[in-house]
């Protein structure tokens, strides 16, 4: 009982305020392979992500993969890690610190906003319970996946769930789970798109690479595919490529199940030895450069294209803290600032 009043008086210590919680995936707190070992222990016993019998995943789980992927995640972690730590948890409180000048220029300082990862520190309970020792008593999550996903937007919807459904005091919630179409998101997609090729030319072949996913997933009812497919439309639309000018695939698949296609390392190869010379690659899925986007499409992904004959292979950079990209998010949870 003690617990429970501690926590109503600390919200009856201060004035009502709004709490605005961004979240993202995660990240290890080191490129080590011990911590690598938490970090995919966390995220790969998560139901959400995979979706197969309990007991045979955690015998395989920690018999075989955490004995052995660790040390080799640990390695292509090292090869994008700065010096000011993890690149996804640098950009994340870039977009912290953006987003929060902007929201209390524009409604003071009774707006309380923070980040979390679902999988590793910051925890999304911790920045809760942050909240709450703050007075918040309402609380916007906006998940920073553009296309809503069970492995991504649901999980984190369990997190902030398990935390609040321990308060005696539940505040009001706002969950944000999905802006695939959102008008301000096309158009910073396309604005950073279009700024790549007026500075390096126009690609033969502009390649939108999605996170992958189980094809079972799609059949059990995701819409993630579904959402891809609508973003990847817009974009095009908005930038007015015609049909031969793009193509959308998937990445970063796992273990023998199909996953959603096309893959893009096997689309990469096959544009190569078609003859595509130069291209240019960007992944409207990821809201901040990640392994997935540095190490994976930077580095493995070129790799396939200039082997298979490609010349010419561009990145082009997620939206992480651009302008344009943090006026979206403010869009996002600004009706729920005003109610």
């Amino acid at each position: 009982m003690s617990r429970y009043r501690g926590q109503t008086e600390a919200i009856h210590k201060q004035s009502a305020k709004t709490g605005v919680l961004l979240t993202n995936l995660g990240t290890p707190d080191s490129p080590t392979a011990p911590a690598l070992r938490r970090y995919l222990k966390q995220f790969l016993s998560d139901p959400r992500v995979v979706e197969i019998p309990r007991l045979v995943w955690m015998i395989i789980l920690h018999g075989i993969i955490l004995r052995v992927r660790p040390k080799k995640s640990a390695k292509l972690y090292e090869s994008i890690w700065t010096e000011e730590g993890s690149p996804l948890a640098v950009i994340s409180n870039k977009q912290k610190e953006k987003l929060a000048t902007q929201v209390k220029a524009k409604y003071g300082e009774d707006i309380v906003i923070d980040h979390a990862m679902r999988y590793g520190e910051p925890a999304i309970g911790t920045a809760l319970s942050k909240m709450q020792a703050q007075g918040v008593n309402k609380v916007i999550v906006l998940p920073l996946y553009p296309q809503y996903a069970g492995p991504t937007t649901a999980s984190s919807f369990d997190a902030v769930t398990q935390e609040i459904k321990t308060w005696r005091w539940i505040p009001s919630l706002h969950f944000i789970n999905t802006y695939h179409d959102n008008p301000k998101y096309i158009d910073a997609m396309a604005s950073s798109i279009q700024e790549h090729f007026d500075k390096h030319g126009k690609p033969e072949k502009l390649v939108l690479s999605y996170h992958g996913m189980p094809k079972a997933f799609l059949e059990w009812g995701d819409p993630y595919y579904c959402f891809c497919h609508k973003t990847t439309r817009l974009i095009a639309e908005k930038l007015s490529l015609n049909e031969e000018d793009f193509v959308m695939t998937f990445q970063s698949r796992f273990g023998k199940a199909e996953w959603l296609k096309p893959y893009t390392d096997e689309t990469l190869e096959s544009l190569a030895k078609a003859g595509t010379k130069k291209l240019a690659i960007v992944s409207p899925a990821f809201s901040a450069d990640c392994l997935e986007t540095l190490e994976e499409l930077i580095s493995e992904n070129k790799e396939v294209f200039i082997e298979a004959g490609g010349e010419e292979y561009h990145y082009i950079p997620a939206l992480n803290d651009r302008d344009d990209h943090i006026d979206m998010m403010l869009s996002l949870v600004e009706p729920h600032l005003k109610s």
